[in-house]
């Protein structure tokens, strides 16, 4: 699927520590109308053919080490 993104100028990015995922949106977060799972274990959101945002599972693993905390 080919898709275009909207307002990157506006990102909101959100961090859940516990589940260790990284929300961003371009835009005003809003409710997809469909998603694709990455081989790298990345969800990109699509509203009307449009990317709206990214979902980074297991943010923290894919950080350099210096950068790592303790869970």
């Amino acid at each position: 699927m080919e898709a275009t993104v909207e307002n990157i100028e506006k990102l909101d990015v959100a961090y859940d520590k516990e589940r260790d995922v990284l929300y961003i949106s371009f835009g005003k977060p809003k409710e997809a109308d469909e998603s694709k799972l990455t081989q790298n274990d990345i969800v990109v959101r699509y509203r009307h053919g449009k990317v709206i945002g990214l979902t980074v599972i297991s943010f923290s693993k894919r950080l350099p080490s210096e950068h790592q905390t303790a869970q």
